[in-house]
This record gives structure tokens, sequence and C-alpha cells, in this order.
């Protein structure tokens, strides 16, 4: 009974001083105390009651209390609760003090806030950044194309990071000058002789107006020449405009097909009617013969008749050089 009851009082010990060192960070009081940090063992308390690690708190309270700046851990607490990095916000201030920058605790959390890097940030306004742009392409008025790649060195703008355009502007405007220098240019020729043209163009142009950046230079890495775009331009209207052509002949074509067919159709349509009237002259001739409109002599006189013309005409194409009709069959009295 003696030695459960101990063990008892041991186990109930261990969580005891668990959760009281939990609950009260001691070593952390006792870290902040000699740092110099006032802060009472109810306020680590008050942390842990506010869900509020004393770590990420009270290390860069020493870290700025050593650096000499007025943060209270309330300013701390508030930036932790609202999803903010303390930490970071503490490092960019000592570094804005060190590089002395005007930068204020609430200029700071508001960028961290915002979901820049305000480390980052701080370190470009010291040491400006370099982003060099893809390769951008324009059209020269000769319609030779340009392709031109281009460095700029921006500063970050403290006062213009929360709200202000990123990188991503600064190079769709950077590419956006290019194009309308070349485009503007008589000859890339002049592009080419003087590229600094286009980076004087650009930078004056006012580009970083509205971004969280300073432009300090615009300068030109790469002139390179690409095709003549003017020349394949004209090349693919005379294309387009031959099979243009070539579409309307084949429909004139088609339509001169369609009318000659038509025309030998009505030929044809003629010849029968002129057969089918030649038939009817036997029929005619019989019927006068046999009514006694006629005789036999004036059917006689009316073969020769026949004859003799057909001779005259078989004469006068041997003269021309045809060959001659064949001669008529005498018919049968």
């Amino acid at each position: 009974m003696t030695g459960g009851l101990a063990i008892f009082i041991i186990v109930f010990g261990i969580l005891f001083l668990s959760v009281f060192f939990y609950f009260i960070p001691v070593g952390l009081w006792i870290s902040a105390i000699a740092a110099g940090v006032k802060i009472s063992l109810l306020n680590l308390v008050g942390m842990r009651l506010r869900r509020v690690i004393p770590t990420h708190i009270i290390s860069p309270m020493i870290k700025s209390h050593k650096a000499g700046l007025d943060v209270t851990t309330e300013q701390l607490e508030t930036h932790y609760l609202a999803g903010g990095n303390v930490d970071r916000v503490v490092d960019a201030l000592i570094a804005a003090q060190r590089a002395e920058i005007d930068l204020s605790f609430k200029q700071a959390t508001a960028i961290d806030l915002a979901g820049r890097d305000v480390l980052e940030a701080v370190q470009m306004s010291v040491n400006p950044k370099v982003i060099q742009t893809p390769v951008v392409t324009a059209v020269a008025m000769d319609g030779i194309q340009v392709m031109a790649t281009a460095r700029v060195t921006v500063r970050a703008d403290i006062d213009r990071l929360v709200g202000g355009a990123g990188e991503e502007t600064i190079l769709a405007r950077v590419g956006e000058g290019i194009v309308t220098t070349v485009g503007s240019a008589e000859a890339h020729t002049k592009v080419l002789e003087n590229p600094d043209s286009i980076s004087k163009t650009v930078l004056g142009k006012g580009l970083d107006s509205g971004t969280a950046f300073q432009i300090l230079s615009i300068d030109i890495a790469d002139v390179d020449v690409g095709k003549n775009i003017g020349a394949q331009l004209q090349t693919d209207q005379a294309e387009a405009d031959k099979e243009i052509a070539q579409a309307k002949a084949e429909e004139r074509r088609a339509m001169a097909v369609a009318e000659e067919q038509e025309m030998r159709a009505r030929v044809q349509e003629m010849r029968a009617k002129v057969v089918e009237a030649e038939a009817e002259v036997p029929k005619a001739m019989a019927e006068a013969l046999r009514t006694g409109k006629i005789g036999v002599m004036d059917y006689m006189n009316l073969q020769n008749l026949k004859a003799d013309t057909q001779m005259r005409e078989n004469i006068s194409s041997l003269g021309s050089g045809n060959k001659p009709e064949k001669p008529l069959k005498k018919d049968k009295e």
C-alpha cells in the first residue's frame, strides 16, 4: 500500500511539474530577465491561455530590445494572432534601422500581412535587384524583326509595398516599351546602332509608377535580328491573292464548260427538229403525187434540179480544196 502511494505521488508530481513548466516557462522567463526584457510570469501564463507560443514572442522581443527598438509584447502578440511572422518583422526592423531606412512597426506588419517578405524588401532597398526580361520581339518600320533582352535594376519602395504592383508588371511594362521603341524606328539598323536609345526611351516613360519598386536603370543586354516580317507578309498576301484568282478562274471555267454543254444540247435539239422536218418531206411529196397536185415530170425535174445543185457544189468544193460530197443516188422510178 505504501509503495503504491509513493508511485502515485511520483506520477502526480511529474504531471504537475510538466503542466507547471508548460504554462510557466521559467527558463524563458529567466532568459528574458537576463536580457533586460521586463515580463512577468503571469504574462507568460496569459500567452499560453491565449494560445500564443511564448518562444515566438519572447525571442523576437529580446532581439528588438538588444537592437534598441521600441516594441512591446502586446504589439508582437497582436501581429502573431493576426497570422504574421513576428520574427521576420523584427529582423526587418533591425535591418532597416541599421540601414537608416524609415520603417515603422505598423508598416512592417502591414507589409508582412499583405503577403510580401518584409525582410527581403528591406534588403532590396539596400541592395537593388536585377530582373532580366525574356526575349522581347518587335518589328521595325522596315519590316525587319528585332529581338531584344533587357536587364532592369529595381529597388524596393517601402512606402508602396502595400498595394503596389510586383515584378511581373515591371517586366510587362518594359516589354511594352521595347516594342513601342523598336516599332517607331524607321529601320532596324538604327536600333542595332544605338541600342541605348531603347533604354533611354523606356526609362523616360516612368514605368515604375504604381508599382512596389523604383526603377534605377534599364540596360539592353542583347539585340538580335530576326525574320523579315514585311517580306513574309507580302509573300503571304501574294499567295492569298493567287489562290483567290485561281478560284475565280476555276469558277469562270466551270461556267464556260456548263454553257458549252448547254449549247451542245441545244444544237442536238435543233438537229432533231431538222431531221423531223426532213422526214415530213417524202410524206408530203407522196401525198402531192397521190392527190395529183404535182405530176411525175415535175418530180423528175425537181430531182434533176437537186442533182444539178449538188454537182455545182462539188465543183466549187474541188476548186477550194474541200472534199467533194458523194454523188446522189438516182431515185428509182
